[in-house]
């Protein structure tokens, strides 16, 4: 195996990129490093803890357009859209250090005559982060900071895609006087990546990513007795009903299903619309997708870059094959759109109808611009569609009956109900999925449970 992690961009297919990959020597320091460092970082009062967080925060957005150009050529995102990863990263850094004294102050129960008591959020200890190429900073500051703000040490390993990613959050805390130790990087390999998972010296690891990888990250951490956090795919549905805002719908659904070229775990793969207003919303979302202009992530112009890789694709591409074999109609034509060819991973967008559950596009992961459409007659045949999946991160209705939602929203097997929107992470609300979507939580002030443990104090008092 190779000990040099290249990353080849998606925009021209060079290498952008080259590291060598860590020995096991450097791993054992790396952990003994953390280790040492967590401890003086845990016993550092809180609020001094966050003020070197805010500091290092500063220093990375103050990067923000640079940060914006490595997004782009290491995943191929367009130039027009990944500033936002660097605003969306600002948001969420900024609330989880806001909400920091609240979610992680002690717990007293009701006095008790003679005895004082309390239950404490301590730190786990070493945290291993293995974060994902499709959002790199979105993801890992999901863990990252609110690790760190708990005053857990982390080791961060980010994906062979979007290596400057680790190096980016490693500055920034250097430059705002965050002790050496309390964050590290390492570029792995698969199996020192299991291995630095299993290891004794690592209390938990968050981990983005596949459902296979997901199970790999379980036995991994079987062996060290590490707890995990796993966020892993999704196959999103949203319900438009009859009485939605129907333009709003269509403009937010395309969206949904395209931005980031579709490479998004809670990205929307699959509609089940109102019969009463399908073919009006399919051609409305038609008439948008046609508007889109895939080229280089480069031009200021382009709205929908390449895909990560050729392989990405290509799997994309089969799973059309398939669909249209089965009976499925897709609705772009390819030739609109230019700079789509196979054998590279420039992509066209694709809608398809008059498909169904027996087809793997509309049950498996879509890693790219594809999504499907359904017309459905009830909002019971609607919940028992969206519920028949595999997965369950996020589902989305729109409808302008906020109760109606809701009572749906109860039936919907998902870690996130959205109404009138999709697609999006507020950092005030538990990020979760249920089934093969994953377990554990991040943001809000559930999120930092996962990331401490409680530690009770029962002290009678004598006089």
């Amino acid at each position: 195996m190779s000990d040099t992690l290249k990353t080849l961009s998606p925009v021209d297919g060079r290498i952008y990129v080259e590291r060598p990959l860590e020995t096991a020597a450097g791993i054992d320091r790396t952990l003994d490093a953390a280790e040492r460092a967590q401890r003086a970082w845990a016993g550092t009062p809180l609020d001094a803890r966050c003020d070197l967080l805010r500091q290092a925060v500063d220093a990375f957005v103050a990067h923000a357009s640079d940060i914006a150009a490595e997004i782009t050529w290491q995943m191929g995102r367009p130039i027009r859209h990944t500033p936002g990863e660097v605003r969306g990263f600002e948001e969420r850094a900024r609330y989880m250090l806001e909400l920091a004294p609240e979610a992680l102050a002690a717990l007293r129960p009701a006095d008790k005559p003679g005895f004082q008591r309390q239950v404490k959020r301590v730190p786990l200890g070493v945290v291993a982060v293995v974060a994902p190429w499709n959002y790199p900073y979105l993801t890992a500051v999901n863990a990252v900071l609110p690790a760190l703000i708990a005053g857990n040490a982390v080791v961060l390993k980010a994906s062979h895609q979007t290596p400057l990613c680790a190096e980016r959050f490693l500055e920034a805390f250097r430059s705002a006087g965050v002790p050496p130790g309390v964050f590290q990087y390492l570029h792995l390999s698969h199996a020192d990546t299991a291995r630095l998972m299993g290891d004794r010296r690592v209390a938990s690891v968050c981990f983005t990513g596949s459902v296979s990888g997901g199970k790999a990250v379980v036995a991994a951490t079987a062996a060290g007795f590490a707890t995990s956090g796993l966020e892993l795919g999704g196959k999103d549905p949203a319900y438009v009903r009859a009485d939605a805002n129907l333009m709003h719908a269509i403009e937010s659904l395309t969206d949904g299903a395209f931005f980031n070229a579709g490479q998004s775990c809670c990205g929307i793969k699959r509609i089940y619309v109102a019969a009463s207003r399908y073919e009006e919303f399919v051609a409305g979302v038609v008439d948008l997708t046609k508007q889109y202009r895939l080229g280089s992530p480069l031009d200021a112009e382009t709205t929908l870059g390449p895909v990560v890789r050729t392989a990405a694709a290509e799997a994309v591409r089969s799973q059309v094959r398939d669909a249209l074999a089965r009976g499925a109609r897709q609705l772009i034509d390819e030739s609109s759109f230019p700079a789509s060819a196979p054998g590279t991973p420039y992509l066209a967008p694709q809608v398809l109808v008059n498909v169904d559950h027996s087809m793997p596009i509309m049950r498996e992961e879509t890693f790219g611009p594809a999504v499907g459409i359904m017309p459905v007659a009830s909002d019971e045949e609607a919940v028992r569609l969206m519920n028949d999946s595999d997965f369950g991160l996020t589902a989305a209705i729109y409808s302008a009956d906020a109760a109606r939602a809701e009572t749906l929203g109860d039936a919907l097997e998902t870690g996130t109900v959205f109404l009138n929107r999709c697609d999006y992470l507020d950092p005030a609300l538990a990020w979760t999925g249920v089934k093969n979507s994953g377990r554990g939580c991040t943001l809000s002030r559930v999120g930092f449970e996962q990331l401490t443990r409680p530690k009770s104090f029962h002290f009678r008092v004598t006089t």
